[in-house]
């Protein structure tokens, strides 16, 4: 029984950690869990790319990156002082649907 239980508790340590990294980096301003605020949900940008076997790849390059075009006009800004490890965990839970207790 407790074999099942530590993989949600593992899941569970890395969505509070990628929460925690949105939050100090202010993703938090223009996304949401799952609304539109400025940009696109956490959970909208999950479902489109779920079947893109590339998206985790895509997605740390638009966080670091920046730009404009994937959801509008209105640019993303860069997130340039993300190391590749935070670029991983946001991009790994932005493609969960960013799941989060609180």
């Amino acid at each position: 029984m407790l074999a099942y239980c530590i993989p949600i508790a593992h899941a569970s340590a890395e969505d509070e950690k990628a929460f925690s990294i949105a939050k100090q980096n202010a993703c938090l301003g223009c996304h949401a869990i799952n609304k539109k605020i400025v940009g696109p949900s956490f959970q909208a940008i999950a479902e489109k790319y779920k079947s893109d076997a590339n998206a985790q790849t895509f997605l740390k390059n638009k966080i670091s990156k920046g730009g404009s075009g994937s959801w509008g006009v209105v640019p993303m800004p860069a997130n340039t002082k993300l190391n590749d490890a935070d670029l991983s965990a946001l991009a790994s839970w932005i493609l969960r649907g960013a799941p989060n207790k609180n």
